[in-house]
């Protein structure tokens, strides 16, 4: 049984040119043994970022929500496309025998839409790889079920992620419900124009966003992804379908605008109903939350915002060294508005690490998705650190 990550860099990070750094597992970028599967976890591009470079014949394995985020990655973002002939439908709580392994994924809570943990048995060994995942999100009950799955037939193996033992710049912890009280408020506080910056793939973020802006008054405008991110999710969760709803708008920014995906029928028609204009939103814009993205302030606004306009900052602070967040601070302050962060994290906190191994009570631990892998060993005396080509501990 042998696991890899398919992470290098996100595919719209990199120029289209294979990387010569690519993992060395046989058969599975070249000639070599045969590969029966690949199974993604979730749709973040850290974690499917070198899906292009596996041999072709290689089926994919993936929950029906990642599926549509890697379509509107690719759409949107600039995204590696995953063929449909290559995909698998990977249902939540399902068995699957993938060649001499038998795979069960479980729903775990992450801010990638429809995320997976996986349990992978085979020579009556069984190794859990936890995903990417949190407790503090809006469906704790996703944990609960997995944790007491797993208590009843023990694993000797937990795979676990430890993104939140080397930061250093994370928000005070709150829940993703706490947040929206706090997006309220910051919502409320603000008497012109409110920019929301945050991924249109995290579907709870989006929804928290949403609901904020429902409870201070106010009406929504996503652009055309965000729209179409909506879109495919209310085809799968109980969110409000953009068809019936009026209080959700969509603006074609100036990129969609000038790009040739505006001319695709199939993007466009389900999310224009209620497409709004610039000028609509600049007339009156303390009536209105809008979905916004940096580049939206040269394109869209001409470097020149409403008065008073605050953006609320949702994505982890470690992107804010980036330049161009300096120049929106800037723009902002030259007409009295306000730069905010409201934020809580995608991944779990470190101190629910530590409830959630010893809930499992796995024989080994081993850390990934971490650059603090050495914390383990300090909170787990059954931690094991391997590198890249060990053979695991069981």
């Amino acid at each position: 049984m042998q696991l890899t990550d398919l992470a290098l860099q996100p595919a719209r990070d990199r120029k289209r040119t294979k990387p010569q750094n690519l993992p060395a597992v046989s058969g599975l970028f070249d000639e070599g043994s045969r590969v029966d599967a690949v199974i993604l976890s979730h749709a973040h591009g850290d974690h499917t970022g070198l899906l292009e470079w596996i041999r072709p014949e290689i089926p994919v394995y993936l929950s029906k929500g990642t599926s549509k985020m890697l379509l509107a990655g690719s759409i949107f973002a600039g995204q590696q496309n995953l063929p449909r002939s290559c995909q698998r439908n990977f249902e939540p709580n399902q068995p699957k025998r993938i060649g001499d392994i038998t795979v069960t994924g479980f729903s775990v809570d992450h801010s990638a839409f429809d995320s997976l943990a996986l349990l992978l048995e085979a020579d009556g060994r069984r190794i859990l790889y936890s995903g990417d995942l949190r407790l503090h999100g809006r469906k704790p009950g996703m944990a609960r079920r997995l944790i007491a799955h797993i208590q009843k037939n023990p694993v000797d193996v937990l795979v676990m992620e430890g993104t939140s033992l080397s930061r250093t710049q994370e928000p005070p912890q709150q829940t993703e419900d706490e947040l929206v009280e706090t997006l309220t408020n910051e919502i409320s506080d603000c008497p012109s124009l409110v920019l929301a910056s945050f991924s249109p793939q995290h579907i709870d973020r989006f929804v928290s966003f949403y609901k904020a802006t429902r409870k201070a008054g106010r009406e929504f405008v996503a652009d055309a992804y965000g729209a179409f991110v909506w879109h495919l999710a209310s085809g799968q969760i109980k969110i409000p379908k953009l068809s019936l709803n009026k209080k959700f708008y969509t603006y074609f920014n100036q990129s969609f605008e000038r790009s040739r995906r505006r001319s695709s029928a199939r993007i466009c028609e389900p999310i224009q109903k209620n497409r709004i204009e610039l000028p609509a939103i600049l007339e009156n814009p303390k009536r209105f939350v809008m979905l916004f993205r940096p580049s939206m302030m040269n394109m869209d606004f001409n470097g020149n915002f409403p008065h008073g306009t605050k953006c609320i900052y949702s994505y982890w602070p470690g992107y804010l060294e980036q330049p161009e967040y300096d120049v929106l601070k800037t723009k902002l302050s030259e007409v009295d508005g306000k730069f905010v962060q409201c934020h809580t994290s995608g991944h779990i906190f470190a101190d629910d690490i530590v409830k959630f191994v010893k809930a499992i009570n796995p024989k080994h631990v081993v850390p990934v998705h971490t650059i603090a892998p050495k914390r383990f060993q300090e909170l787990f005396p059954n931690a094991k650190l391997l590198s890249d080509g060990m053979s695991c501990c069981v």
